[in-house]
């Protein structure tokens, strides 16, 4: 990587950084100007998306939620909570009145990247990324996902009691994307290292802690920036993601900086949930054993199964949203410039959509789920994850008879992204 490319990376991180800054102060005196005014008709709530207690455990508040109905306002946060799911899934459509534009966390942040859009510029991002993602881009790694889940199955079935997150659900979504991204094995340590801490910039948090978590994950970040230029410079493999993009690229050619951001995108997209996706799913199934067998006797489940998985334990929790306009919900105004909660954990657990929510149901058929999100911001490696998913089920399914754990599961304390940190799982062979 030249001087002249590492610059212009400090340079358009820094530009972000300090027009989020001035986003966020305007917000702020905003809220403060307009006080009580700002959340006539919200039914006032206590419960607090940001603490870190609830975000490993939230399904008490969820319910809670659930109970009083209405549209929720938190004035600690001055936060909207949406929590039904009709009313999270039409906040996804609605980029008229709700935008991602101003940032998908709790700070506004813009950039020109495909979660930071809305209408023809998302659309333009998202279709630069798509060929990288299409059914005969999958189809071509659906034998090595297998072989991997095979091979990390193999292990926690041979290591009895060991943490199935640090021996599975880590490595399969991290071997994965370094397999697509054309990451050779004797650098996976590295960019293990790297994608772990860089993920959490999207976690921030105003507090010493959290600059400095934030400022070892920029370093992260540049880091793999690096990583990647260098890498670009040596060619791309043509059965790589960034290779496809290059390819089937018909807007002109991709920029270095663009392919970089595009290989952010899947590792925020295809790792971090992935990895929750997958560690949730041996809990689930530890608790559930008569779904589990019912999925036994039944394989054709899988699919329909990690469905309801991702509805059960929605790995991405929730998302922000931002107002660019009034928008009602109901008979409630929400205020032009309002941050807005879309509780995607709670609208899976709305017992409106989804009867007797809190159970998980191997043959329920969750189709309305917004486990992946909704619309034109569905996550873009949901397909892959859910390759995984059913990869690793499918081994559980044809080489286990059981799955319990032996020892209380940890669960993380992201504000948006819930999963197991540590889950001691036994498997019994079939």
């Amino acid at each position: 990587m030249s001087l002249t490319e590492s610059a212009q990376g400090v340079a358009q991180i820094g530009s972000i950084f300090a027009n989020a800054a001035r986003l966020n102060i305007g917000a702020a005196v905003r809220t403060r100007r307009r006080g009580v005014r700002g959340w006539v008709g919200a039914t006032n709530t206590d419960y607090d998306p940001m603490d870190r207690a609830t975000a490993a455990q939230p399904f008490e508040a969820y319910a809670a939620l659930h109970r009083s109905r209405g549209v929720h306002y938190n004035p600690k946060r001055a936060t909207w909570i949406l929590h039904r799911l009709d009313d999270v899934r039409a906040a996804m459509l609605d980029t008229d009145h709700v935008t991602s534009a101003e940032g998908v966390t709790r700070f506004k942040i813009a950039a020109p990247v495909v979660a930071l859009t809305d209408d023809a510029q998302h659309s333009s991002l998202r279709k630069q990324a798509m060929p990288g993602f299409t059914a005969g881009a999958l189809a071509s790694w659906q034998q090595k996902i297998e072989e991997l889940a095979a091979e990390l199955v193999g292990d926690v079935i041979a290591n009895p009691g060991c943490d199935v997150v640090e021996k599975l659900a880590i490595p399969l979504p991290m071997k994965v994307i370094a397999y697509l991204l054309g990451v050779p094995d004797r650098d996976i340590d590295d960019f293990r290292r790297w994608s772990e801490a860089g993920v959490r910039i999207i976690d921030f948090e105003p507090s010493l802690h959290g600059i400095i978590t934030t400022s070892k994950s920029l370093a992260s970040v540049f880091a793999l920036r690096r990583y990647f230029l260098d890498q670009f410079g040596s060619g791309l493999g043509p059965d790589t993601v960034l290779g496809r993009l290059v390819a089937h690229n018909t807007d002109g050619n991709l920029s270095h900086g663009e392919l970089f951001l595009i290989a952010m995108l899947l590792l925020i997209a295809g790792n971090e949930t992935t990895t929750s996706l997958l560690g949730g799913m041996f809990d689930t199934l530890a608790r559930n054993p008569d779904q589990f067998d019912m999925i036994r006797a039944a394989p054709e489940l899988i699919p329909i199964a990690v469905e309801e998985h991702l509805r059960f334990i929605s790995p991405i929790q929730n998302t922000f949203r931002y107002t660019r306009a009034d928008y009602q919900v109901g008979d409630v105004t929400i205020p032009k410039g309002s941050r807005v909660l879309l509780s995607f954990g709670a609208a899976n657990r709305d017992p409106e959509a989804f009867p007797e929510p809190d159970e998980f149901r191997a043959d329920r058929n969750p189709r309305t789920h917004v486990g992946f999100g909704y619309g034109a911001h569905m996550c873009i490696g949901a397909p892959l994850a859910r390759l995984e998913a059913q990869a690793v089920l499918r081994e559980l399914v044809e080489r286990t008879s059981s799955v319990s754990t032996t020892g209380d599961t940890t669960w993380s304390e992201h504000i948006s992204l819930r999963g197991p940190t540590h889950l001691p799982i036994s498997l019994t062979p079939a």
